[in-house]
C-alpha cells in the first residue's frame, strides 16, 4: 500500500494505492482500479481497507482517498460537508486514478457507502469513461432519508437540524468557527445519524475519523439528490440495498436501480446501515460486488469505455 496525493482544486487530498495482487486481469494496458468513496463522516481508514484488500486480491488496483477536510486531507473547514466539493474530489480521485501506475485509464470503477454511493452515480453520469458503479447502502434521495428521519424520531428532530444548520449557516457567513454537532449519536441524542448500529461504528473508527460535523450540512441534506442521475449511466450499476436500513431508504435504492434500467443489477441483504462493515454480513455483501467488478472490468470489455464515451447523456 503507498501513500500518495491528488489535488481537488488547489487542495491536497490525501490517498491510499493498494496494487493488485495478481494479473487475472491484467490486459494490454494494465489493470482495473476502482475507486472508494466513504460515507458522510468517514475516512479512509475507517473500514475500506476491509473492501480494498479483497478487490486487490482479485487483480483489481484500489484508490481509497479522504475528502477534503476530513482525515489526513487538507482543506478548511475542517469537518464540512458539502456535496459538490466532495463530488469534485471524487472526479478528482477518478482522475487521479487513471494516471496509476500500471493502471488501465479505461477500466476505472468508483465503489461508494453511503453519501459516497450517491456520489459515486452522479459521477459516473458525468465522467462517461467510468466503466463500472457499485453503491452500497446508497445515500441517493435526500427528500427520502428526511422522512425516514422524521418517522423514526420525530419532526423535532428535524427542527433542531435546521435550527443548529442556520446557526452555522450565520457562523460561516460572518467569518467565525463552524457551529459542530456529532455525526453519529444514541437514539434521541442531537446528531445526524441515530439509528442502530451508528455508535458502534464511530466507536470503530480510524484514528483519524472525528465524532463532529458541521452543522450546515442539515441544511444540504434533504437537496442531495443523486437519484436523479441515475437514468444518465452508461456503465454497469450494482446496488447493495440493506431492507433494514434507516439512514439511506431502501427503496430509494431500489428506484435508483430501476431508473439505471438494463445496466442495473441489485442485491438486497437484510441488514441495517451499517452491519455491512462487521462479521458475519461483511463477507457476503463483499462477496457481490468482487464478483460484478472481476466480470465487468474483465480486459474483454476494455474497449467498452470508448463506446460509452460516445453515448448521448
Amino acid at each position: 500500500m503507498k501513500n500518495f496525493h491528488f489535488l481537488s482544486h488547489g487542495v491536497r487530498c490525501a490517498a491510499w494505492h493498494v496494487p493488485a495482487q495478481t494479473d487475472a486481469l491484467t490486459g494490454v494496458d494494465g489493470r482495473p482500479c476502482v475507486v472508494l468513496a466513504h460515507g458522510f463522516s468517514g475516512t479512509r481508514d475507517t473500514g475500506l481497507l476491509g473492501f480494498a484488500e479483497p478487490f486487490a486480491a482479485v487483480g483489481i488496483d484500489v484508490l481509497v482517498f479522504d475528502y477534503r477536510g476530513f482525515g489526513d486531507s487538507e482543506g478548511e473547514p475542517r469537518q464540512d460537508i458539502s456535496v459538490r466539493r466532495q463530488r469534485q474530489d471524487l472526479h478528482a480521485a477518478v482522475a487521479a486514478a487513471r494516471h496509476l501506475p500500471g493502471v488501465d485509464r479505461d477500466r476505472i470503477a468508483v465503489w461508494g457507502y453511503s453519501y459516497g454511493g450517491g456520489h459515486a452515480v452522479a459521477v459516473a453520469a458525468q465522467d462517461r469513461g467510468v466503466a463500472a458503479v457499485v453503491a452500497m447502502n446508497p445515500a441517493v434521495d435526500g427528500r427520502a432519508t428526511l422522512a425516514e428521519l422524521a418517522r423514526h424520531g420525530g419532526v423535532g428532530v428535524l427542527a433542531r437540524l435546521t435550527g443548529h444548520g442556520l446557526r452555522d449557516a450565520v457562523r460561516a457567513r460572518t467569518g467565525r468557527a463552524p457551529h459542530t454537532l456529532p455525526a453519529v449519536g444514541q437514539p434521541g441524542a442531537t446528531a445526524f445519524v441515530t439509528a442502530l448500529g451508528a455508535v458502534e461504528f464511530g466507536a470503530a473508527a480510524g484514528p483519524t475519523w472525528r465524532n463532529e460535523i458541521c452543522a450546515r450540512a442539515a441544511l444540504e441534506a434533504g437537496l442531495n439528490r443523486p437519484i436523479r442521475y441515475a437514468g444518465r449511466l452508461a456503465c454497469p450499476i450494482l446496488v447493495q440495498v440493506g431492507t433494514n436500513d434507516t439512514v439511506a431508504p431502501p427503496e430509494a435504492g431500489r428506484r435508483t436501480a430501476h431508473k439505471a434500467g438494463y445496466l442495473a443489477h441489485v442485491c438486497e441483504y437484510p441488514i441495517d446501515h451499517f452491519q455491512a462493515f462487521t462479521e458475519p454480513w461483511h463477507a457476503r455483501v463483499l462477496a457481490d460486488p468482487v464478483e460484478f467488478l472481476s466480470r465487468v472490468l474483465s480486459p474483454a470489455r476494455a474497449g467498452d469505455a470508448h463506446l460509452r464515451a460516445t453515448l448521448p447523456r
